[in-house]
């Protein structure tokens, strides 16, 4: 199975984290991992997400980039991370 990373800069508040899952929940797109942490004066969080490859994954990018809490959205296939989530 091939992996992609899907990196996102999001405000940091309550809720966030569980606005962004259950965006994938609710399109029945499972995630493989999920890392996250305050950047900077602690108003940002980065969140790195591990997906499989899937036919439904650029629609999910695309519905990531339009909430309001998403600042940044970075996809890749080959991340420092990916190999961590693979060990685990």
């Amino acid at each position: 199975m091939h992996n992609y990373v899907i990196d996102l800069l999001v405000r940091n508040h309550a809720g966030v984290m569980s606005q962004i899952t259950g965006l994938f929940s609710r399109r029945n797109f499972n995630l493989e991992g999920i890392v996250c942490g305050p950047v900077g004066d602690g108003k940002e969080s980065r969140m790195i997400l591990t997906v499989a490859d899937d036919s439904k994954l650029e629609q999910i990018v695309l519905q990531l980039e339009k909430l309001y809490d998403v600042l940044e959205v970075k996809q890749s296939e080959k991340h420092p991370l990916t190999d961590v989530f693979e060990k685990l």
